[in-house]
Protein backbone atom coordinates (compact mmCIF):
# COMPACT_ATOMS: atom_id res chain seq x y z
CA UNK A 1 0.00 0.00 0.00
CA UNK A 2 1.65 3.71 -0.74
CA UNK A 3 0.57 7.08 0.52
CA UNK A 4 1.44 9.99 0.44
CA UNK A 5 3.64 12.00 2.69
CA UNK A 6 4.32 15.38 1.23
CA UNK A 7 3.06 17.81 -1.43
CA UNK A 8 4.07 21.06 -2.62
CA UNK A 9 1.84 23.69 -4.94
CA UNK A 10 2.78 26.79 -6.15
CA UNK A 11 0.72 29.39 -8.93
CA UNK A 12 1.02 32.32 -10.52
CA UNK A 13 -1.09 33.72 -12.74
CA UNK A 14 -2.62 30.14 -14.16
CA UNK A 15 1.09 28.78 -14.07
CA UNK A 16 1.33 25.97 -11.43
CA UNK A 17 3.38 23.21 -10.14
CA UNK A 18 2.50 20.38 -7.87
CA UNK A 19 4.93 18.00 -6.09
CA UNK A 20 3.56 15.63 -4.12
CA UNK A 21 5.75 12.45 -2.67
CA UNK A 22 4.10 8.55 -2.93
CA UNK A 23 5.76 6.32 -0.99
CA UNK A 24 5.21 2.35 -0.96
CA UNK A 25 7.63 -0.70 0.58
CA UNK A 26 10.07 -1.07 -3.05
CA UNK A 27 9.63 2.62 -3.74
CA UNK A 28 9.64 6.51 -3.33
CA UNK A 29 8.04 8.64 -6.21
CA UNK A 30 8.40 12.03 -6.06
CA UNK A 31 5.34 13.07 -8.72
CA UNK A 32 5.66 16.18 -10.40
CA UNK A 33 2.59 17.99 -12.73
CA UNK A 34 2.31 21.10 -14.21
CA UNK A 35 4.90 23.58 -15.45
CA UNK A 36 8.38 22.96 -15.01
CA UNK A 37 9.62 26.96 -15.07
CA UNK A 38 11.50 29.25 -13.65
CA UNK A 39 10.10 30.66 -10.39
CA UNK A 40 9.53 26.57 -9.49
CA UNK A 41 12.14 24.60 -10.39
CA UNK A 42 13.78 25.29 -6.78
CA UNK A 43 10.90 23.27 -5.43
CA UNK A 44 11.58 20.57 -7.45
CA UNK A 45 15.32 20.18 -6.40
CA UNK A 46 14.01 20.90 -2.95
CA UNK A 47 11.72 17.75 -3.12
CA UNK A 48 14.34 15.29 -4.50
CA UNK A 49 16.66 16.36 -2.16
CA UNK A 50 14.28 15.23 0.99
CA UNK A 51 12.75 12.71 -1.06
CA UNK A 52 16.65 11.35 -0.99
CA UNK A 53 16.71 10.88 2.60
CA UNK A 54 16.20 7.24 4.64
CA UNK A 55 15.21 5.65 1.66
CA UNK A 56 15.68 2.68 3.48
CA UNK A 57 16.75 0.50 -0.15
CA UNK A 58 13.68 2.18 -2.12
CA UNK A 59 13.96 2.92 -5.10
CA UNK A 60 13.62 7.23 -5.90
CA UNK A 61 11.42 7.48 -8.88
CA UNK A 62 10.93 11.18 -10.21
CA UNK A 63 7.53 10.62 -12.39
CA UNK A 64 7.15 13.39 -14.93
CA UNK A 65 4.47 12.13 -16.63
CA UNK A 66 2.45 15.03 -16.50
CA UNK A 67 4.75 18.16 -16.41
CA UNK A 68 3.48 20.44 -18.93
CA UNK A 69 5.70 22.29 -19.87
CA UNK A 70 9.66 22.95 -19.25
CA UNK A 71 12.04 25.36 -19.53
CA UNK A 72 15.72 26.26 -19.63
CA UNK A 73 15.63 26.25 -15.83
CA UNK A 74 13.81 23.39 -15.05
CA UNK A 75 16.00 21.06 -18.14
CA UNK A 76 19.18 22.28 -16.21
CA UNK A 77 17.10 20.67 -13.32
CA UNK A 78 16.28 17.98 -14.52
CA UNK A 79 19.90 17.38 -16.33
CA UNK A 80 21.56 17.79 -12.62
CA UNK A 81 19.03 14.49 -11.65
CA UNK A 82 20.43 12.51 -14.23
CA UNK A 83 24.10 13.16 -13.38
CA UNK A 84 23.16 11.58 -10.01
CA UNK A 85 21.42 8.41 -11.56
CA UNK A 86 18.22 9.59 -10.47
CA UNK A 87 15.04 7.29 -12.58
CA UNK A 88 12.58 8.80 -14.40
CA UNK A 89 8.61 8.05 -15.33
CA UNK A 90 8.15 10.11 -18.24
CA UNK A 91 5.54 11.11 -20.78
CA UNK A 92 5.76 11.30 -24.51
CA UNK A 93 6.94 14.74 -24.01
CA UNK A 94 9.38 14.41 -20.92
CA UNK A 95 10.48 11.60 -22.88
CA UNK A 96 11.51 13.44 -25.98
CA UNK A 97 13.35 16.09 -23.38
CA UNK A 98 15.23 13.40 -21.39
CA UNK A 99 16.26 12.25 -24.49
CA UNK A 100 17.82 15.44 -25.43
CA UNK A 101 19.35 15.67 -22.32
CA UNK A 102 20.95 12.43 -22.33
CA UNK A 103 22.60 13.50 -25.79
CA UNK A 104 23.74 16.60 -23.77
CA UNK A 105 25.26 14.71 -20.90
CA UNK A 106 26.23 11.54 -23.30
CA UNK A 107 25.02 9.25 -20.60
CA UNK A 108 22.27 6.57 -20.30
CA UNK A 109 19.07 7.27 -18.79
CA UNK A 110 17.60 5.47 -16.20
CA UNK A 111 14.15 4.95 -16.74
CA UNK A 112 11.40 3.41 -14.34
CA UNK A 113 9.02 2.06 -17.13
Amino acid sequence: MSHAFACACVSNKGRMLKISVVESHTQRRVIVKGKLIAPWVAELRTACERAKTDLEERELIIDLKNVTAITREGEDALLELMKQRAKFRCGVFTKHVLRILTRKRRGPVQNAD
